[in-house]
């Protein structure tokens, strides 16, 4: 009964925010379409952003994929296209009504600015989404060159978002060809990006050696859509949604080819964890044309909504500041590392 109420919960707020935007909608109105009480949409929903950003999320995943045009791109400027597209495709033409989906999306960022709890996990969450994007992309360049192609990725998501938001400000104006044309240049793009070892590392947490088993649940790739069972060699992240960036730390720290899992916590599930839910799944949607060749496969992101793939990790009390991570071998739990700088410190740790 709790998942039919939830479901009729969700539907009727689509159409209640896709009708008026979230600032005018009213949950007596949600609650009076779903045949429900007040008190029963807030017993699925503490909040009414909390509502708002289940449906955003549930749509994102309900989403079709942008269409592949075949072969996987072999340069980093058609990969750049080819994600371009994927994200304008989306986007609503000047004739279009700007109501139901435009208009349900279009007070996000409003939300996200007007809410300060919000704003770390968003930008941290935006920072996660440039690092996946330059690593993928930087696999076209692995036989040619090794540089890092963060910024890039970063310059074009800036580039796409403002087209985005153009579209529902400004319908009719730009032309998508030519955002495609700019991102695809910005592959050859010199940003001055280098990595250097972070200026913590010297004070990162030394790794203590462990010998524990290793017991994983099942568990979902968000980047891929499928259901895996983290294997026993590997490092094992825990990043609250304050510590994402740490995720690149242990990628660049760690040997090529290590299978590196992120298991992204909060300590607020309904709207920052729908947060998260939103904007990795949005990621997964964008890198469709793509993947999987591109991106590691060993690189793996978990939207440990339960704490389950956390406690396996050993840290059964999880927060928005969390940084822990394990090294795996043989199926055995070798070393453990916690606090700011630990996923540097265990992908390090030889």
């Amino acid at each position: 009964m709790q998942r039919r109420n939830r479901a009729k919960v969700l539907a009727a707020a689509r159409d209640e925010f896709g009708d008026k935007g979230f600032r005018d909608a009213k949950i007596d109105v949600i609650a009076a379409a779903a045949e429900l009480t007040r008190g029963a949409v807030y017993s699925n929903f503490p909040s009414k952003r909390a509502l708002y950003l289940a449906v955003l999320a549930a749509d994102a995943d309900a989403a079709p994929a942008p269409e592949t045009t075949g072969a996987a791109p072999d340069t980093a400027a058609q990969a750049l296209a080819a994600l371009a597209r994927g994200r304008l495709a989306r986007l609503p033409l000047a004739a279009d009504d700007h109501r139901g989906p435009v208009r349900l999306a279009a007070g996000l960022e409003q939300e996200i600015a007007a809410e300060e709890q919000l704003r770390t996990p968003f930008a941290q969450l935006q920072a996660l989404t440039a690092i996946v994007v330059g690593l993928a992309l930087e696999q076209t360049l692995r036989r040619r060159e090794d540089r890092r192609m963060v910024r890039v990725a970063e310059t074009a998501l800036t580039l796409l978002q403002g087209a985005a938001r153009l579209a529902v400000a400004a319908p009719g104006f730009g032309e998508p060809f030519t955002v495609v044309r700019a991102c695809e240049l910005l592959a050859d793009a010199d940003l001055g990006d280098t990595w250097a070892e972070p200026a913590f590392a010297a004070y990162a947490p030394t790794p203590r050696p462990v010998d524990e088993p290793w017991q994983p649940p099942t568990a979902v790739d968000a980047l891929r859509g499928n259901a895996v069972t983290v294997p026993g060699d590997g490092l094992v992240l825990v990043l609250g949604l304050h510590r994402l960036e740490a995720f690149e730390h242990a990628v660049r720290a760690a040997p090529p080819g290590t299978p590196i899992t992120a298991a992204l916590v909060t300590a607020d599930p309904h709207e920052a964890g729908m947060l998260a839910r939103l904007v990795v799944t949005e990621l997964a949607t964008a890198l469709h044309p793509i993947f999987p060749t591109l991106l590691p496969a060993g690189l793996r992101i978990v939207l440990d909504d339960d704490g389950a793939l956390a406690a396996a990790a050993g840290v059964p009390s999880v927060s928005d500041m969390t940084e822990a991570g394990i090294r795996l071998a043989g199926g055995r739990v070798t070393a453990r590392a916690d606090g700011w700088g630990a996923a540097h410190a265990i992908a390090a740790a030889r």
